[in-house]
């Protein structure tokens, strides 16, 4: 019998030679040497990066403190740069003010001789026509126009010869305005009020011819002369006709007979007079007043009341009443509401001529 075949060999186990892994664990043990290393380095750099942090922190501290020490000395220093600004702004205003006035001025000692004659006759004929406003006079107008037509007279430039034109025509209207004059109109009333005490009235010259003494008719023989007619033998018929006349007159002596144009002119009593001539004057200082406020209606009411009066009550034949009347009727004449002319077309031909046209 044969013999039994034999089994298959078993397949065979690879064996790990020993240098194999001694190579393994050698190169492990370097590597977790290296890790090592690698984490012992990485720990020192991140200490010394925690240590330059650190550091740097505390130079970044110093700094800002000391930023911010600069930053307050920078503040002061530009609060000061900014009051010496101001200063020094105020400084430049200042010369551009003079330096301004001081143009003006060298401008207007630069100006020829006719500028400043025409602006002198300019500013005097404006100041003049304030005083008419004021006054209600033409008279500071009209004195002013003739003296700058006098001054420009004596300067022989043709191109004044329009300004002297200009003037000569405001100076015919300003004359031809009939405007007031006011003061002289309030020296007339005060003369008026003065004399209102020394103007006799009606009623006192009545009762004065009637309390003076009558004269004896130069017709009547006096009494001494009686003897001598009987013994001279006159005859009865004349010595009667002698006694009669002298009677007659005695009687007509006794009764006066007048025509009285104002009744109660007669009736004023002497208590009264005081009360009338204080009324009359209360009536021209009323006038006065207005004249002065240059309300002239009120003015010429209170003139014809005054005027009334003194025709009612005062002496017509009397020459200190005929006077009184007078000055109060040259007032209410004069007294009329009239505007002064402007005097423009000198003024423009100023400027013309100041321009150079």
């Amino acid at each position: 019998m044969p013999a039994p075949a034999a089994p298959p060999a078993a397949a065979a186990v690879p064996v790990l030679p020993a240098r194999w892994i001694a190579t393994s664990a050698a190169v492990l043990a370097a590597l977790a040497t290296a890790a090592a290393v690698l984490a012992w380095n990485t720990q020192q750099r991140v200490k010394a990066l925690e240590t330059e942090l650190v550091k740097r922190q505390q130079d970044a501290g110093a700094e800002a403190a000391e930023a911010r020490v600069a930053a307050r000395s920078a503040q002061d220093v530009a609060h000061e740069s900014a009051a010496k600004l101001a200063v020094l702004e105020a400084r430049v205003a200042e010369t551009t003010i003079q330096r301004g006035q001081l143009e003006d001025l060298i401008q207007s000692l630069a100006r020829s001789r006719d500028e400043n004659v025409l602006a002198d006759v300019e500013n005097a004929i404006r100041v003049a026509m304030q005083q008419t406003a004021i006054t209600g006079s033409a008279e500071p107008l009209v004195i002013t126009l003739k003296q700058a037509d006098e001054r420009l007279a004596r300067y022989k430039e043709p191109r004044l010869e329009r300004v002297r034109r200009a003037l000569a025509q405001d100076l015919d209207r300003t004359r031809s305005a009939g405007v007031a004059d006011i003061a002289l109109l309030a020296i007339r009333l005060d003369e008026a009020i003065r004399s209102v005490d020394e103007l006799p009235l009606l009623a006192s010259i009545d009762r004065r011819r009637m309390s003076a003494p009558r004269s004896a008719p130069a017709s009547a023989a006096p009494p001494a002369s009686a003897p001598s007619d009987a013994e001279s033998g006159a005859p009865w018929s004349e010595r009667w006709k002698g006694v009669a006349e002298l009677v007659w007159q005695e009687v007509r002596a006794l009764v006066r007979v007048s025509r009285i144009e104002q009744p109660e002119a007669m009736l004023v009593a002497p208590e009264q007079a005081w009360f009338l001539r204080e009324n009359l004057k209360l009536r021209l200082l009323n006038a006065r007043l207005s004249l002065l406020s240059r309300q002239f209606d009120t003015a010429q009411s209170d003139l014809r009341d005054a005027l009334a009066a003194l025709d009612r009550y005062f002496d017509p034949a009397s020459r200190r009443v005929n006077s009184a009347t007078e000055l109060v009727r040259q007032v209410q004449a004069q007294a009329r509401l009239a505007t002064v002319p402007r005097p423009d077309a000198t003024l423009a031909a100023i400027a013309t001529a100041s321009a150079g046209r």
